[in-house]
């Protein structure tokens, strides 16, 4: 297992104490091992008197003989609880987890031009936007994408998601220096289905893989303005005594997308500073409360996406570290209604011609043509609450138009106090 057996003992007797399964079954599936190395740690229990047999007596169905811990057993894990709160799955040996870390890399992946196409298909993108977009995703390394708000960026990255489409193994704890990072978290892993047995079947489909795994797609961390470098580091619990996994350790073989650089209270360049060990060699590089620090590793693919320019955020050495850079523009006139006639099916608005012409003839070119892509959400929905205001049908009509238009802007004039 790769593991200390007292720390095994003493999972095992914290997990017993804390969860009172008695049967080597309940346990093995408790400490997420096989039954045979479950079954060795409960004999070295016994043979230091912490467990004892309670006898058939209390055996289940499959006349399996029940234990308990004994008075010293008891003992054992309350003074083992205290140094640590952790119990249940065994944890995986770093080291370990490095090797699947490395079958299983992000950069193995190999996105064809059909499969991204097929992700993005629920957007309306330029060709060069993809000729740009698949080389980065299929390199695995850190993308740069920069533009006006409200083209996309974050649709992209989620769209860069669905690209990646198969399934990885997140351990749910690892080990190192005696000490345990739990790691699979419910929130960021989305764990893949299970093939259950069949009673009736001669042969196992499930139990295929080490259960101190679990089976996952590959993950996504989102952070926005709220991120802040205390994040990326371990998090430990002063209380359970335990550590967690930071963001980036949760998102490996996956995609850490850090949403509206810029925004955060530290400034930019900070924030990439603290990634250029990591997106350069692959490694990142934690403390433990002991102020010990170990290598992990780094197998992400880091998206900064801003409203900024680059060059305003970053210097040039922090530039060439990110290996893509991206520029989402706004929409084209033409994409720009195509996207609107999308979104008017949607959400069961008609469209009507006259009122197209106005918008592009008369309220345009008061903002010199640009066009975004989140515009025609904007104004369809405001019409749509405009029409429920009302009490008419849905529908599109100049007026309509007009003031819709009015509340997508703010304008520039001075306030009388």
């Amino acid at each position: 297992m790769g593991l200390h057996p007292v720390m095994m003992r003493d999972i095992l007797l914290k997990t017993m104490f804390r969860t009172n399964v008695t049967h080597v079954s309940e346990i093995a599936r408790a400490l997420c091992l096989p039954i045979g190395v479950t079954q060795e740690l409960v004999d070295l229990a016994r043979s230091q008197r912490l467990l004892e047999a309670t006898g058939t007596l209390h055996a289940n169905s499959t006349g399996e003989m029940g234990y308990q811990l004994t008075d010293a057993g008891k003992a054992r894990a309350v003074d083992a609880l205290a140094q640590s709160e952790y119990f249940g799955a065994m944890p995986v040996p770093l080291d370990v987890y490095r090797e699947q870390v490395r079958r299983q890399s992000i950069r193995n992946l190999e996105i064809t031009r059909d499969r991204l196409q097929a992700a993005m298909g629920h957007l309306i993108l330029p060709p060069t936007l993809l000729d740009q977009l698949g080389p980065a995703v299929g390199a695995g390394r850190s993308i740069l994408m920069y533009g006006p708000p409200g083209n996309g960026k974050s649709s992209i990255s989620n769209g860069i998601k669905a690209a990646l489409g198969d399934k990885i193994f997140i351990p749910r704890a690892v080990a190192y220096a005696g000490q345990v990072i739990t790691v699979y978290d419910p929130i960021v892993h989305a764990a893949a289905e299970e093939d259950l047995d069949d009673p009736n079947s001669l042969r196992r489909t499930s139990g295929r893989y080490d259960t101190r795994y679990v089976r996952c797609e590959r993950p996504t961390v989102v952070t926005g303005g709220e991120l802040t470098l205390d994040m990326l580091d371990l998090v430990y619990n002063p209380v359970a005594r335990t550590y967690q996994a930071p963001l980036q350790l949760k998102s490996t073989g996956g995609i850490f997308i850090i949403d509206d650089l810029g925004r955060q209270s530290e400034p930019p360049q900070k924030i990439v500073n603290r990634w250029i060990v990591p997106l350069e060699e692959g490694r990142d590089i934690l403390a433990l409360q002991s102020g010990e620090k170990f290598e992990v590793p780094f197998d992400t693919l880091v998206i900064f996406s801003t409203n900024f320019h680059p060059n305003e955020i970053f210097d040039k050495a922090a530039l060439r570290r990110i290996f893509f850079k991206i520029k989402v523009d706004g929409p084209s006139q033409e994409d720009f209604l195509k996207i609107f006639a999308l979104v008017a099916r949607k959400k069961r608005m008609p469209l009507d011609g006259p009122s197209l012409v106005h918008l592009l003839q008369n309220k345009y070119p008061t903002i010199g043509n640009v066009y975004a892509n989140y515009q025609p959400v904007f104004l369809i929905d405001q019409m749509l609450a405009i029409c429920r205001f009302e009490g008419i049908e849905p529908q599109m009509r100049p007026d309509l138009i007009d003031r819709a238009w009015a509340n997508m802007f703010v304008r520039d004039e001075a306030i009388v106090k």
